[in-house]
């Protein structure tokens, strides 16, 4: 017998809390991240007396699938918290609506505009924010930006956020906090950033009230956000489902793990997201460059060694001895060198849970998925540390691999199969390196066209020749001896060249 589609009259194996009477949360990206962290601390808030006027109405951006989902199911949803010692399910059920902004438009900006939503929260990728990397300001050449200032419906974040912002300011004044959750440094001031530039690119003074309302009433206070969650399978909608006692067909899965530091600076009240564990800290930015730099680059050279060498998950990457000894050495000697981190965190036991979260051989975290959208992702994470190394008089050998790897991926040279776990990844970049790939004769010519040339990682590093020849030589070893080969060089010179500092090979 086919069991009932889950839902508020429906019996389940789990408890689910009574539907928030009313939305104070407009969310943007309703993907799965933001479902099984953003609203599960929501959820937490809530339980614990936070007020039932804080519920959340959820925004995909162009896909149907989620919110017909979730119309479906009285906006329920499970989240399946996932690890070798079992599987845990709960039911968030703190959305009070949700809708596509790409077929409803206007209702964004009119969503943003009622005083009843006291909050915006953000989940849209870095892509999202329709910046530059280059300059980090706002991409007003770009078509869709281009639309969005002559005005109509808004197409873009940054373009439904400032229209949003500016009615807004025109009708009741209320106040409104922007918290951005994506992995951008100081995402805060840099979505405020954006939404001005925005405003201030609006023809005469048309943006003049929103700007002055956007001083005085808005704020945008930074977070980190950090939770591992995977794609959905159809194997995890049968084992959800099974678990559930109800068919569930958007089940999220997640690592235990999760955190959220947050800048306390919100102008109409917020959740008491502390009940679910989130941390309130003036050190929002330290908390960034640990996660973006030693979780987030470490992950990055973990996914892109495990792509080229056949292998589909994480776990399986990390559990091959040369790419663990790997991502230790980048960890600890090329990456922590570059951080301060937060008070009350202890360096070796973040690190030591960074490779448990890895190895969680349950969770089944692709390289694939990793990998994509390296251009943005790389951008935030590698060219900090690798210069202050270079500045050092260092070459950080396996920061040069991460790009090499990357590059091998995403451009391989003329013969060279990557293999498919590397081709299924997704990137802006990928026509711009293919056609640099393709003019090369060898791996200097990649590195530099993609470096120097397209300044992928910054004015900075294009600058810094070392740096790009031993990438094109890691290029060179990847093509012509494999990967492991290139790890092999790597790892065995950055002992060479710094006996004296500590490389972790081993937990």
């Amino acid at each position: 017998m086919t069991a009932a589609r889950l839902g508020r009259s429906v019996a389940t194996t789990v408890a689910v809390a009574d539907a928030p009477r009313s939305a104070g949360i407009l969310h943007l990206g309703l993907g799965s991240f933001h479902r099984a962290h953003q609203a599960v601390y929501t959820a937490a808030a809530l339980a614990a007396g936070s007020g039932d006027d804080w519920g959340i109405v959820g925004v995909a951006s162009r896909s149907r699938s989620v919110v017909d989902a979730m119309r479906a199911q009285d906006m329920l949803y499970s989240v399946a918290e996932i690890s070798p010692a079992g599987t845990r399910l709960a039911v968030p059920a703190v959305h009070t609506d949700a809708f596509v902004a790409a077929d409803e438009p206007d209702r964004v900006v009119r969503a943003i505009a009622d005083p009843a939503i006291r909050i915006v929260t953000l989940t849209v990728t870095e892509n999202g924010y329709s910046y530059s990397p280059a300059t980090g300001h706002l991409d007003v050449a770009s078509p869709v930006i281009a639309a969005d200032l002559q005005g109509g419906s808004p197409a873009s974040t940054i373009g439904q956020l400032a229209r949003g912002i500016q009615r807004r300011a025109a009708a009741s004044g209320a106040p409104l906090t922007v918290l951005s959750c994506d992995n951008l440094a100081a995402n805060g001031s840099h979505t405020r950033r954006l939404v001005r530039e925005f405003l201030q690119s609006l023809p005469g003074a048309e943006g003049a009230e929103a700007l002055a309302f956007l001083d005085e009433r808005v704020s945008f206070p930074s977070s980190m956000v950090d939770r591992i969650v995977p794609s959905t399978t159809p194997e995890l909608r049968a084992r959800a489902s099974e678990l559930l006692g109800a068919r569930d067909d958007i089940p999220v899965p997640a690592e235990p793990f999760t955190m959220w530091a947050i800048e306390d600076d919100f102008r109409a009240g917020r959740p008491a997201w502390e009940a679910g564990g989130a941390v309130f800290t003036e050190e929002v930015g330290r908390y960034e460059q640990m996660k973006v730099r030693l979780l987030n680059g470490t992950h990055s050279l973990i996914a892109y060694l495990g792509a080229l060498r056949g292998v589909e998950t994480i776990p399986e990457a990390i559990g091959l001895a040369d790419i663990d000894a790997a991502a230790r050495i980048v960890l600890a000697d090329e990456y922590a060198p570059s951080i301060e981190m937060p008070s009350g965190v202890d360096f070796d036991e973040y690190r030591r849970e960074l490779f448990e979260r890895w190895g969680n051989t349950a969770l089944g975290h692709r390289t694939t998925q990793v990998g994509t959208d390296g251009s943005v992702k790389l951008r935030q994470r590698i060219p900090e540390p690798a210069v202050l190394a270079l500045d050092n008089g260092a070459m950080p050998h396996l920061i040069a691999l991460t790009v090499a790897s990357y590059l091998s991926c995403l451009a391989p040279l003329p013969g060279f199969q990557p293999g498919r776990f590397a081709d299924a990844m997704t990137d802006a970049a990928r026509p711009r390196l293919a056609e640099a790939a393709a003019g090369a004769r060898n791996g200097a010519g990649i590195a530099d066209a993609a470096i120097s040339g397209l300044q992928l990682f910054g004015e900075e590093l294009a600058g810094r020749p070392a740096f790009i020849t031993r990438v094109g030589e890691l290029i060179d070893t990847i093509t012509g001896g494999g990967v492991e080969a290139a790890v092999a060089d790597s790892v065995a010179a950055a002992r060479a060249e710094a006996p004296g500092i500590r490389h972790e090979v081993s937990a």
